[in-house]
């Protein structure tokens, strides 16, 4: 006891105190050791990672709308929107689908690795080991997984847009990969383009070659058949023996009813009998022989205008289908024009400030929140196994 009246523990008594609350500490350590292993441990562990070493990753976002050219402006509502959904997938959203898949593929990531230096975004040496891309030069498999891991490019179906997402470890670096993948959905929609241009007027280009080519060889038939009848218009000189004939037997008929009057008046001896009748065989020779030209052979004009009218028939006939042709053509073509597809910028890329990646705190207390869970579930189990086994 001191001067003023207050008690002090011995000294030999304060060492058994502290020697007791050591225990108690330790005893209560021991106790809930496996809390500590499950629980605790592990969120330290993280939350050192998190909040010591984790390196801070910026987000740069963009959308973009693959559309036709002959596409409403408005998206469809009510009725129209469910049979649209039933029904076949539109070409613009077809395409959509495919360029989404084509800026996830190894196509893009060889792109972006040749001409954006994507290899050195990624391996970032201010970056930490855990989060950048490990080897500086990986094989094309790794590279994609980790570029995979980074970019998140995800198509709405009832809207159409596309949104791209690249988390990297500056801010120009996102906004520039991003900028890079929107050129890409560009080129690839233009690429698209042209071969649904060419695959839509293929058909039709190769029919009017067709026709053109049957056009021709009509053409070159005529010609040479004129040429070995050695008559440009078959039906024309047709046309002109008929009426020679015609003029023959004219004057056939009226030598004849002139000789049959002479014949009453005047004896047949007579110098004019005789040159009437004379006449007469020579018109009847020239009317036969000039019928004989019309039908009394093969090389005959009969057999000439036949020839003659069926290689016209079919070159009419081609000349026809040749203009059904090129119609069909224009048609094809204006019709794929009217289905080119556009790439739409709806919103831009933007310039990460603020870093959003990792979410620590958010990673953090879902670590807390399964740790616990995991440690309740095997207390629980443990329980049940020692109340079973007393």
């Amino acid at each position: 006891m001191n001067m003023h009246g207050i008690m002090r523990p011995v000294e030999g008594e304060a060492d058994r105190y502290r020697l007791s609350s050591f225990e108690k500490v330790k005893t209560w350590i021991i106790q809930r050791r496996v809390f500590g292993l499950i629980v605790v441990l592990p969120t330290l562990v993280l939350a050192s990672y998190l909040f010591l070493i984790a390196s801070d990753q910026y987000e740069s976002e963009a959308h973009f709308l693959v559309r036709s050219a002959n596409s409403s402006s408005l998206p469809s509502t009510g009725l129209s929107q469910a049979l649209s959904m039933v029904g076949a997938p539109s070409t613009a959203t077809g395409e959509a689908t495919s360029v989404a898949d084509y800026l996830t593929s190894h196509d893009v990531v060889a792109t972006l690795r040749h001409d954006n230096r994507l290899v050195e975004r990624f391996h970032d040496a201010d970056a930490d080991l855990l989060s950048r891309l490990r080897r500086a030069d990986p094989t094309p498999e790794q590279l994609l997984k980790y570029y995979r891991r980074q970019v998140d490019v995800h198509l709405n179906a009832e809207t159409g847009i596309t949104t791209v997402k690249v988390h990297s470890f500056r801010p120009e670096d996102s906004y520039q990969l991003v900028e890079a993948l929107l050129r890409l959905g560009e080129k690839r929609v233009n690429m698209l383009n042209v071969r649904s241009y060419n695959d839509a007027i293929a058909v039709a280009r190769k029919q009017l070659t067709d026709a053109e080519n049957a056009l021709a060889q009509s053409q070159g038939r005529l010609t040479q058949f004129r040429q070995a009848r050695r008559d440009i218009d078959p039906r024309a000189s047709g046309q002109a023996q008929i009426t020679l004939v015609t003029s023959l037997d004219g004057q056939l008929s009226q030598a004849k009813a002139q000789l049959s009057a002479m014949g009453s008046m005047i004896d047949r001896s007579s110098p004019q009998y005789r040159a009437i009748a004379a006449r007469v065989q020579a018109l009847q020779r020239q009317v036969a022989a000039q019928s004989g030209k019309l039908t009394g052979s093969n090389e005959a004009i009969a057999a000439d205008i036949g020839g003659y009218e069926g290689l016209q028939l079919r070159q009419e006939f081609l000349a026809k289908r040749y203009e059904a042709a090129a119609a069909s053509l224009d048609k094809a073509r204006d019709q794929a024009l009217r289905q080119q597809l556009y790439l739409v910028r709806v919103v831009d890329a933007n310039m990460p400030v603020k870093s959003l990646y990792p979410q620590r705190w958010r990673i953090l207390l879902t670590t807390v929140v399964v740790m616990l869970l995991v440690y309740s579930i095997g207390w629980l189990i443990v329980a049940g196994v020692r109340e079973h086994a007393a």
